[in-house]
Order: C-alpha cells, then structure tokens, then sequence
C-alpha cells in the first residue's frame, strides 16, 4: 500500500490558513484593547523586566527539548529508535510548522512524515505523534484537575473548577481503561483498523508512565514561565494562582482556532487570573508576553526546518542506518 506524501499528510493552503489564524487572534486581542483602554496595556509591557522574559524565553526552549525526548520514548515503544538529535530535529520542524498551519495537527504530520520516511515505517511514525499529542492533553487535563481541587485557594466558581475535575477524572479514566479499548481494535471496520499500530499504547499503558511523567513536569514548567513573566511585570501573585490558571487557559488556547492561541489565552487570563485578583490590564499584558515567548522559541524551529534534509521515501531501516552513519 502506498505510504503518504509530505504533500497528502500535511494540510494545504498554509499561507491562507496562517493568514486566517493571525486575523481571527488580531480580532480578539483588537476587540479586547478596544474594549479596555490599550494604554494602560501598553504601559504594562513596557514594564517587563528582560531578564525575567529571557528566563520564561529559556524555560519554554528547555521544555521543548523535554518534548522532544518525550516523542522519542513514545517511538521506541513502537520500535522507532534513533539518535536523540534526529528527534530532536524533526521535533523542531514539527515547532516551526505550526506557526503556518490550523492547529497542531500540520506540525505533528510533518514531524511524523520525517520520521515515517527516515525508517520506512509512516505508520508507526503517526502513531507516535498522536500519542505524543494525546498524553500532553491527557497530562494537561489532569493537571487542571488537580490544581482545581487541590490548589483553588484564588476561589474560582464552580463553574470553572467543575468542568476542569470532571474532564480530568474522564482522562485518568480512559487512560486505565486502555488495555480493555485495545480489545475493540479488532472489531472495527476494516478501514479503521490501521489504527491497530497503536494497539501496544493502549494494552501496556504502564510503558507510558515516564512520558506521563515528563509531560506534567511540561505543563507545571509552563506555569513557572508565566509566573516569571508576572514577577518581570512586578506582580505579586502567588506561583499557585498560575498552576491553577494557567493549564485551565491552556486548554481554552489549545483549540485550532487562532495563532498560538493569540486572543483565546488573553481572554482566558483576564477571566481567569481577573478571579484571582489580578488586574484586567496585567491579565492582558501576561497573555500577549507568554504568546511572544512561544512565537519566539517557535520561530527558532526555523534552524531545524532549513537544516535537516527530507528524508528519503520508503528507506528501509539498513539504508536508514547507513545514512545516519554518513550523516
């Protein structure tokens, strides 16, 4: 069966589609600053101390880097199993292309289409990306539970605290009953069943454990970036204000609807962190600094994208390792 193409797997018109993302979060963050008076906004960012936005900048790049060996482990369960660096590298390509693309999913297809290519294998190559993907989420969501019942000492409603432990809990659920979905594959229509590549995911869920594990230790250091970007703007804010806030906004800005989430995660924060008494001015300022610190560590991507050559199509894993060696 022919494998996909970099041109089948990742979606089309990237420009029209990153010029729709730009306007659509444009739109918010304009609609926002109308409604407040942008000058006190302003005068917030400028208030930014550089070295704390440098660290928040090193903290993001650092985790990653993080991601990018979570991805590798991922692989290695499935039998994908290379030098850190080429993970590393394809991960980075994988960074840079969602800055063009809906969503995250044009990144994820043109990691998993290096790596399918480098070993001769797009499936499993898919598969890892997804799960990748999924256990991020999966971490994310269990965080934001957590901190819910655990850390709302800002006193969030109901309303936002409920549905984030009720989604949590119906992650950790699907995630223990994997062994017991695993058995269904076969039962599927036999067009879904490729989808069986990922069977040993669901059947060995303890396998996962380390990249669950590096996963939440993702998500609380993105908390961490944006309580170092609050203290550069002066802010006293507890750091259990943002492990509460910050994964709930992050899954409001995980939707593909915007660039890097611009506008979604603004509006988030000044719900969010405007609960926990910050002011609408410093919530808006914090968004638009954290969406710079992501815009800049994601442009870095562009090193890997211009570098790393396309691997050829249909290698075998000899020929995979003989060019590994060369390179």
């Amino acid at each position: 069966m022919r494998e996909p193409s970099v041109s089948s797997t990742i979606p089309g018109h990237p420009y029209r589609a990153f010029a729709i993302r730009v306007g659509l979060g444009v739109a918010v963050v304009g609609a926002l600053l109308w409604y407040y008076n942008p000058r006190p906004i302003l005068r917030t960012l400028s208030r930014e101390s550089p070295a704390w936005f440098a660290a928040a900048g090193g903290l993001y790049l650092a985790g990653q880097i993080m991601s990018a060996y979570r991805w590798q482990l991922l692989a290695e369960i499935l039998g994908l199993s290379g030098p850190f660096k080429e993970f590393l590298a394809y991960y980075f390509v994988g960074v840079f292309t969602n800055l063009f693309v809906p969503g995250l999913v044009g990144g994820d297809a043109a990691r998993a289409v290096y790596l399918g290519r480098r070993h001769g294998r797009m499936s499993e190559a898919f598969a890892s990306a997804i799960a990748d993907r999924g256990l991020g989420l999966i971490a994310l969501f269990w965080l934001a539970a957590i901190a819910a019942i655990f850390l709302n000492f800002a006193h969030l409603p109901r309303s936002v605290t409920v549905p984030s432990a009720i989604v949590g809990l119906l992650a950790l659920a699907g995630f223990v009953a994997g062994p017991y979905l695993a058995l269904l594959v076969p039962l599927l229509p036999a067009r879904l069943r490729g989808i069986a590549v990922a069977v040993p995911y669901l059947e060995h869920p303890t396998l996962l454990l380390p990249a669950i594990g590096l996963s939440l230790v993702l998500q609380i250091s993105l908390a961490i970036c944006q309580y170092m970007l609050a203290r550069g703007l002066g802010l006293s804010a507890p750091l259990t204000l943002f492990l509460l806030c910050v994964p709930i906004a992050n899954v409001v800005a995980s939707l593909p609807l915007t660039l890097n989430g611009l506008g979604l995660r603004e509006s988030a924060y000044l719900v969010l962190l405007g609960m926990g008494g910050v002011a609408r001015d410093d919530a808006i300022a914090l968004g638009l600094l954290w969406f710079a610190v992501t815009m800049l560590v994601g442009l870095t991507g562009a090193i890997a994208f211009v570098t790393t050559p396309t691997p050829t199509l249909f290698a075998s894993p000899q020929e995979s390792v003989t060019t590994m060696r060369r390179q």
